[in-house]
């Protein structure tokens, strides 16, 4: 398994799209984005004006989301639409038992036919922004009932050695049968098997930390999301 790289991990988003990341990337070394149609995922490396500027170019009118351990200071003429503390967890080694988790329910590994009821399924559970390409960053797998998707998993950000598990989400109507621990574990074995380091991000207050507990996440360090906006 690879050694743990801390400094990249306090600007996940910038890192990613300048190292695994950087052919899906638009902009330069002041911003980078992730296209809109995978997402609005954007880093920057400072809080210079020329970063601020950047990002501004990229932006377009629709917001972007940016965190970092280092605390933002947005300038006049953004407008901050959300904020917030997330937790980034890492998984260096696996729990003693997991024996917990059902693994008997079917699982597909999903395709981009699938992106319409994924982008659905994560506007209705709000696990983070999800957009129709979000697919394209990495495997993602879900289980149905009948023709529906109902719960969901997969990989966001690339880092070197390190992989995001994100996109956890999973329908009212089903929750409380262990599909996302099921989901979760396929890809954190996924990951794994490829000898890099899972980790995730979620809002601090979010239930859903407990259940990454048991799954073997440990918290690293905790990050200040920031949804900003170009004012009209």
């Amino acid at each position: 398994m690879q050694i743990l790289d801390t400094l990249r991990l306090e600007n996940p988003i910038w890192n990613s799209l300048r190292t695994d990341h950087a052919a899906l990337a638009l902009g330069d070394d002041h911003a980078r984005r992730y296209p809109p149609e995978i997402g609005p995922l954007s880093g920057i490396p400072d809080q210079s004006p020329e970063s601020y500027a950047k990002l501004q170019e990229l932006a377009g009118t629709n917001p972007v989301v940016l965190f970092s351990i280092e605390p933002y200071r947005i300038p006049s003429g953004w407008r901050r639409v959300r904020g917030g503390e997330l937790v980034q967890m890492v998984r260096t080694s696996p729990p003693a038992d997991l024996g917990w988790i059902n693994a008997r329910t079917p699982v597909r590994r999903l395709t981009a036919e699938d992106a319409p009821a994924m982008v659905a399924l994560a506007e209705l559970t709000e696990p983070g922004p999800f957009r129709l390409r979000t697919i394209e960053l990495g495997n993602f797998y879900g289980i149905f009932h009948g023709e529906a998707l109902v719960a969901m998993s997969g990989k966001r950000m690339h880092l070197p050695g390190l992989v995001e598990v994100s996109g956890v989400c999973t329908h009212p109507d089903a929750r409380g049968r262990g599909y996302a621990a099921q989901l979760m574990s396929l890809v954190i074995d996924e990951i794994e098997r490829e000898g890099k380091i899972p980790i995730l991000h979620a809002f601090a207050d979010n239930p859903a930390v407990r259940l990454y507990e048991r799954l073997g996440f440990r918290l690293r360090q905790r990050l200040e999301l920031a949804v900003i906006k170009l004012e009209a």
